[in-house]
């Protein structure tokens, strides 16, 4: 979505909105530490992100990667640098191509700073030497694809301070194809808001997004301050000079000058607010709390799915996905990437084109061995395993092997049932809680337009030993609610689903449209996250010596267990799944992982064999020889 259509909609609406810019790090864990950041601040709800460009685009492959990261993987709208510093048409014309690739279509172009070695500013043979002619030029070749945005400079620039010469060149910008203003920084809010009168007054109508750089430290506050020569209001000077030398408490007052200096923004009636992060979180994050612009837990303030949405190429109208990878949205997006286009409406044949292979970037786990070490543990029985799960539900530990982000609130409403699945040696993966009907506002299960209203059924996904398998599957035969794939690492496909075709565990019934069902259970893509989770599975493994005791483990969970999912279609019914799964539990948790015998009802059950979905008594050589 351009990004002038967002700020028009924000004005209309007259509700403020924000955005973010990052630039790129020098480091590859810098680089891995940001996207990480990006991540966690999507859910703060910014309208867009930008990326910054360097000096004759030194980090041009950086910039375009992280598009293309933040527009695919994360769904973030985001707007790309692109200056004329060093840069031949052919650069040019390469992250133009690139940006177009990943979805990307907003461009804020700009003349940029001149390199380190030259004083003044100087155009290249064959390249740009204006905003102006790169604004020229993205219009002539890409029409209105591109929402073009401009800078503008309400205290002038390092080589023109004549406010009239400015005003003039920002008009030109604007009448070549500019479609929205971002200001240089500032603190002077009173000569802000008479240069955007005077803007008006000058024909100058798209929207104008003030850059607003939070306080997180008083040395860099004013390193900062310097370098773009804008004017620090005497109060502030009188509020953070007594404390500069506490971090926290300059962090503390400058959230408070920096939200005052925002209220006054919007109370002249410009609603977006452009925050220059430095690649950092927390500052920027206590404006916002005390603007009331965000959640104070860290949740998206508005869901339009269930699911996060990607804004890849080709993606933006995707509406339909497997509830598998409900917590590894990056590695669904990776192995889906070579699709030529995605469900709408309807799941459709997810054979061809096929998921793509593990080996692509992001699919497998993630961290050092050391870091994950840390993290997880050393496991030497079945018991620590199960307390790795356990401590993830309970909130103690951000991720697992199969989950990238932390317990969600939604899960914490069957907590204590998850809790005691696990410390019964029942390893749950993935969960959903029944709903029925409530509203889509709702801060907990709510997605998808306004007045609206949700439903899902429960659902379990777990991995569990092959010595309960059978008595599994048998409860679940007789149930007439429940439907099951289950499947190991070596492919044994078990299942009662009455059809090939999906089976809807969300939807949402909204005023004026189709009923909407995001989410689904279907066996081929079961199939091709069942490859996905025993790698992730394998991956922890081998965070551990060869030899090793949790290496070993692990190995044999993955080995032999299976993985099965459970839909209860009965979405009227809270506890079915968990009444269905009562009783069963593995005995000696706490002894080598071949020793652990099942339990059902407090007795070691008979053995089964399951024939063409039939379940008959057989004698111990048939139990023996599933179980080895």
């Amino acid at each position: 979505m351009h990004i002038s259509e967002k700020l028009a909609d924000a004005h209309r609406a007259g509700k403020p909105g924000f955005s973010f810019e990052f630039f790129p790090p020098k480091t590859a864990q810098g680089v891995q530490n940001l996207y990480d950041r990006m991540d966690r601040m999507h859910d703060l709800g910014p309208s867009f992100i930008d990326v910054t460009w360097g000096a004759g685009g030194s980090s041009s492959q950086l910039t375009c990667e992280m598009v293309h990261f933040a527009q695919t993987v994360y769904g973030l709208e985001t707007c790309m640098h692109l200056t004329c510093t060093d840069m031949e048409k052919e650069k040019v014309d390469n992250a133009l191509k690139e940006a177009y690739k990943a979805g990307c279509t907003n461009i804020l172009a700009l003349r940029g700073d001149p390199p380190r070695d030259n004083e003044k500013w100087q155009a290249i043979e064959g390249g740009f030497r204006y905003a102006l002619d790169l604004i020229k030029y993205i219009k002539a070749n890409y029409g209105d694809h591109f929402d073009i945005g401009v800078a503008g400079y309400p205290e002038g620039c390092d080589d023109e301070q004549d406010p009239d010469i400015l005003m003039n060149h920002l008009k030109q910008k604007v009448d070549a194809g500019g479609t929205f203003v971002v200001t240089q920084m500032f603190y002077d809010v009173d000569n802000f808001l008479h240069w955007v009168d005077k803007c008006r007054k000058n024909g100058i109508t798209v929207p104008i997004v003030p850059g607003i750089m939070p306080i997180q430290t008083h040395s860099s506050f004013m390193r900062r301050a310097n370098w773009s020569n804008c004017k620090i209001p005497q109060h502030w000077t009188d509020a953070l000079e007594p404390i500069k030398n506490d971090d926290e408490a300059v962090r503390e007052v400058g959230k408070g000058l920096v939200a005052e200096m925002c209220r006054r923004i919007m109370d002249h009636g410009i609603m977006a607010l452009h925050f220059y992060t430095m690649n950092l979180a927390q500052s920027t994050r206590m404006v916002l709390e005390e603007l009331g612009l965000t959640s104070r837990d860290g949740t998206p303030t508005k869901k339009p799915l269930p699911w996060r949405q990607s804004l890849g190429l080709s993606r933006r109208e995707e509406d339909v996905r497997p509830v598998f990878w409900k917590n590894r949205h990056k590695s669904y997006v990776a192995r889906t990437q070579d699709w030529d286009e995605f469900p709408n409406g309807r799941w459709g044949d997810s054979r061809s084109p096929a998921f793509g292979e593990l080996d692509a970037y992001g699919i497998g786990l993630k961290g050092s061995n050391e870091q994950n070490i840390k993290l997880w543990g050393k496991p030497e029985s079945l018991r620590d395993v199960a307390d790795v799960f356990v401590r993830f539900i309970q909130g103690s530990l951000k991720s697992l092997p199969w989950s990238e982000s932390p317990v969600t609130d939604e899960a914490g409403l069957i907590k204590d049932e998850l809790i005691d699945l696990n410390q019964r040696g029942l390893l749950t993966i993935t969960s959903q809680p029944s709903v029925n009907g409530v509203k889509s506002s709702d801060p907990v299960h709510g997605w998808g337009p306004s007045n609206g209203y949700v439903y899902q059924k429960a659902y379990l996904e777990l991995l569990i030993s092959p010595s309960l398998i059978h008595e599994l599957i048998h409860r679940i035969d007789q149930s007439k609610t429940m439907t099951f794939y289950a499947v190991n690492k070596a492919g044994d496909l078990r299942d009662n689903a009455p059809t090939e075709g999906p089976n809807a565990v969300t939807w949402g019934v909204f005023p004026g449209k189709e009923i909407v069902q995001p989410t689904i259970v279907e066996k081929i893509s079961f199939l091709a996250w069942k490859d996905e989770a025993f790698r992730l599975g394998t991956d922890w493994a081998n965070c551990h010596p060869a030899g090793s005791g949790s290496r070993k483990l692990i190995e044999g969970i993955m080995n032999n267990w299976y993985l099965i999912n459970i839909v209860d279609n009965d979405f009227h019914s809270t506890r079915g799944i968990f009444d269905l799964l009562d009783g069963l539990r593995i005995d000696n948790l706490d002894g080598p992982l071949e020793e652990s015998r099942p339990v059902v009802n407090g007795h070691t059950p008979k053995p089964f064999a399951e024939l063409n979905g039939t379940h008959q008594e057989t004698d111990g050589r048939v139990f023996d020889e599933v179980l080895n």
